[in-house]
C-alpha cells in the first residue's frame, strides 16, 4: 500500500489497530543523515517488545505495575520512496495476545483525544485574548490615573505656589489695613 504522507499511513494503522482490537504504537524511525527527515518508520502493537526493570536505575519503584508489554511481533514497516509516498515494506500480521474484545471500550478513540485537544486549545486561546484585553485595559487605566496623578501634583504644586507668594506678601497686606 501507498501513502500520501507518514501520518496517513500512521493514520490507515492506528484505525486498522482499532478495528482488529489492538492499540498502535509509533516504535522508531530511521532519519537522513543529511538533513534529519525522516525516511522509514516502524508503527506496531503497544504490547511489542519486553518491559525492561529501571529500578536500579532510580531507586525503588512505589507501586510496581504488572508489565503490559508481552513480546507482540505484529507491525508494519513504512518507507519514504523516490517518488514522494510512503510504502509499506513489511506487514507483521500475528499478535502472540489476546486481542481487545470490544476496541471502542478499550481506549478513547483519537478523535475524541483530537476533539478534546481543540476544545481546550481553542479555550486557552480565547484565555490569551481576554486576559491580553484586560491587559490592554489595565494599562489604559494606568495611563489615565498617571495623567490624572500629573494633573494633580500640578494643581498642588499651584496651591503651594501661591501660599509661598501669600505668606511673602502677608505682612504688607497686613501693614496696609
Amino acid at each position: 500500500m501507498e501513502f500520501e504522507s507518514e501520518d496517513a499511513a500512521k493514520i490507515f494503522y492506528d484505525e486498522y489497530a482499532r478495528r482488529v482490537g489492538f492499540v498502535m504504537r509509533v516504535m522508531s524511525c530511521r532519519r537522513s543523515e543529511r538533513d534529519g527527515r525522516i525516511l522509514a518508520r516502524r508503527l506496531g502493537c503497544n504490547k511489542e517488545g519486553y518491559c525492561v526493570s529501571i529500578r536500579g536505575k532510580f531507586g525503588p519503584v512505589r507501586k510496581p505495575r504488572p508489565s503490559t508489554r508481552e513480546g507482540c511481533k505484529a507491525m508494519i514497516h513504512i518507507k519514504f520512496n523516490k517518488s514522494g509516498k510512503w510504502v509499506i515494506t513489511r506487514f507483521i500480521k500475528e499478535h502472540n495476545h489476546p486481542l481487545v474484545v470490544a476496541p471502542r471500550e478499550a481506549r478513547q478513540t483519537m478523535d475524541e483525544k483530537d476533539k478534546k485537544i481543540q476544545e481546550l486549545t481553542v479555550e486557552l486561546r480565547n484565555k490569551k485574548r481576554l486576559c491580553a484585553a484586560y491587559q490592554e485595559q489595565l494599562t489604559a487605566f494606568m495611563k489615565i490615573v498617571e495623567e490624572h496623578s500629573n494633573q494633580l501634583s500640578k494643581k498642588v504644586q499651584n496651591v503651594v505656589n501661591n501660599l509661598k507668594e501669600y505668606e511673602s506678601i502677608e505682612p504688607q497686606l497686613l501693614q496696609q489695613r
